[in-house]
């Protein structure tokens, strides 16, 4: 691991009095750098080693200010804690001890006990609007919300992916003080706070750092977004890590979900951001580090991180649900109950198994825990990234989808929601920003063209059918109203409550110590899973999400936890699953039972 050296400086504006500030911006490309206070004032800063221009001055909080760049351009401080407005506003200066926390006790959940529901904070009203929730989601069972992005992005609209300030809680949304406000009460709650942070890529508008440091990036290496971070600069990499341990530490995040590490070019950063995570907080505290990654690398799940968001499990249980096949579901469009069973007994269904491209994905996981997954039927992504935003009981059977929500909150992996799920949300989540001109059109087209891969779609006037992202119609469309209206929705609700407290009470005081015994293929949609928890119990889910009855047994001796629909142990007993059915059992049992089906 590479240590700091004496040169370098935590990058932005670090107050180190309630007077005084220190200025530190790596701009290796620029010949001059000044920061410009509002007051008008105009401060040169410091040529130091390596590219980095500092200078320590009088400047307290509040304070407003630009850097210069050889007298041709003013830009945001890159590592802005706040904006006064959007990006092209001024930076301000932020005392990160001005917030008087309440709930200093507080030291977090085990991960174990994660119950997350994922929201996007905009679309909730702000801070303020989200903490209007926090009670509701204790109560229903939930132990951890989940932010999408909330690094500053140009305009008030975006899904905060596009996000170009790292360090800057965007403006729209409301103070760095509400945001802390808003995990304070979180906390008081017994809620833990994820955060999902974006160090793959900038956003396309609002980002200078190609001016004065173009090392940010390799052109040699390309992602999706354009050319790679280069994390082997040490600059680039205490950027990042830095960002980290601000929100864990100042702001008292729980927690971390890195997104799409697939795309970070360097594995070893990862490892010394977990390592350096790892470090700095207090080892009372239980921080939470998961990630999105494409590759399947069970391997970085035993260096510093928690858990993967399971991909795999998710598409396979749609293409079940759905029968939707098309693009990346084409991977699981020939055996998903198959790829279903792999995912319940050994967590990645691709662990070196060729995708449809030809191309060898993943890493063994068989070894993991099953809490190394989180699983989930609806996130942010597999709700967004539909050209039109409907909702998983919008495209499936109720009864089916009732089932395997009981799969996803009874099952030994951390269960994950999707804000709206739980009252089976009428509103769409569709994909916005809030771009202007020539990119604003580059978004729209864009996103159409996103899905000519989908026979839905193939028509190019039908494509024209999908919502401008940069309409504020397209973002007010995708506010989900959260009570309970319809009886429907009210009896969603009540399933949730209901699991939920089972998991609380039967499940979770078992989890540590839990591992996968292997799951049957009972027929098209059918599986049987059983895992042996941490006190030598084994939990045992039948579930069926065909449309045909399949031959099975009842577990024998075992305690019933929970069964959709009512009478679904009755047909066990005469040897008969029912369709869209699942039956939870617990049992002490020291030998399996007998399964009719074929083992994975």
């Amino acid at each position: 691991m590479t240590s700091r050296t004496p040169e370098t400086w935590t990058h932005g504006a670090v107050m180190l009095d309630d007077e005084h500030t220190r200025f530190a911006l790596w701009a290796p490309d620029a010949f001059f750098v000044s920061v410009e206070l509002d007051t008008g004032d105009s401060i040169p800063l410091l040529p130091q080693a390596d590219g980095w221009f500092m200078i320590q001055t009088r400047c307290p909080a509040g304070t407003r200010y630009r850097y210069n760049i050889d007298g041709e351009l003013e830009v945001p401080d890159p590592a802005s804690r706040a904006q006064a407005g959007d990006i092209d506003r001024h930076s301000v200066v932020v005392d990160p001890h001005a917030y008087p926390w309440r709930h200093t006790q507080w030291s977090g959940r085990p991960w174990h006990e994660a119950v997350i529901y994922e929201l996007h904070v905009g679309a909730l009203g702000g801070f303020n609007g989200v903490e209007q929730h926090l009670a509701r989601l204790a109560g229903l069972g939930v132990t951890a919300i989940e932010l999408m992005p909330l690094a500053q992005f140009p305009g008030d609209r975006n899904w905060g992916y596009d996000g170009v300030l790292p360090y800057a809680p965007q403006a729209s949304y409301g103070t760095p003080e509400q945001l802390k406000h808003l995990i304070d009460s979180a906390h008081g709650h017994g809620l833990s706070v994820i955060l999902d942070v974006v160090y793959n890529h900038f956003g396309p508008d609002g980002n200078y750092l190609h001016r004065y440091a173009k090392g940010f990036f390799r052109e040699d290496k390309h992602t999706p977004w354009g050319a790679a971070i280069d994390f082997r600069r040490r600059e680039v990499r205490d950027f990042f890590i830095d960002n980290a341990l601000m929100w864990l530490l100042e702001y008292r995040f729980d927690g971390l979900r890195l997104d799409a590490v697939h795309a970070i070019e360097d594995p070893d950063f990862l490892q010394e951001l977990a390592a350096r995570v790892r470090e700095q907080v207090d080892p009372i505290r239980h921080v939470w580090l998961t990630v999105e990654n494409e590759h399947n690398q069970a391997s970085l799940l035993e260096q510093g991180y928690d858990a993967q968001w399971n991909d795999d499990g998710h598409n396979a249980l749609h293409v079940l649900l759905t029968g939707e096949t098309d693009a990346y579901y084409a991977d699981y469009a020939e055996q998903p109950t198959e790829q279903l069973a792999r995912c319940l007994s050994q967590g990645f269904v691709f662990q070196g198994h060729l995708n449809r491209h030809g191309e060898s994905r993943g890493e063994p996981s068989g070894h993991l825990p099953p809490s190394a997954f989180v699983l989930f039927l609806q996130n942010h992504d597999q709700v967004g990234n539909r050209a039109l935003g409907e909702r998983l009981h919008q495209l499936a059977a109720p009864q089916a989808v009732q089932a395997a929500t009981a799969l996803l909150l009874l099952s030994p992996m951390i269960p994950l929601l999707f804000m709206g799920d739980e009252v089976a949300a009428e509103q769409p989540f569709l994909f916005f920003t809030s771009h202007h001109g020539e990119l604003a059109e580059l978004v729209r087209e864009g996103r159409r063209n996103e899905f000519k891969a989908f026979s839905a779609f193939a028509d190019p006037q039908t494509r024209e059918r999908i919502p401008d992202p940069n309409a504020a119609s397209t973002f007010e469309a995708s506010r989900p109203s959260l009570e309970p209206q319809r009886a429907e929705q009210q009896a969603s609700e009540a399933l949730y409550r209901q699991l939920l407290k089972i998991r609380r009470e039967e499940i979770v005081p078992r989890l540590p110590g839990a591992q996968a015994l292997g799951a049957d293929v009972l027929g098209n949609g059918a599986v049987c899973a059983r895992w042996r928890l941490g006190d030598g119990s084994v939990l045992r889910i039948d579930l069926n999400l065909g449309d045909q009855p399949v031959e099975h047994h009842a577990p024998e001796e075992a305690r019933i936890l929970f069964e959709h629909p009512q009478h679904v142990m009755g047909l066990l007993q005469q040897g008969v699953l029912a369709p869209h059915s699942a039956l939870v059992s617990l049992t002490q049992a020291t030998t399996l039972p007998n399964i009719t089906g074929e083992r994975l």
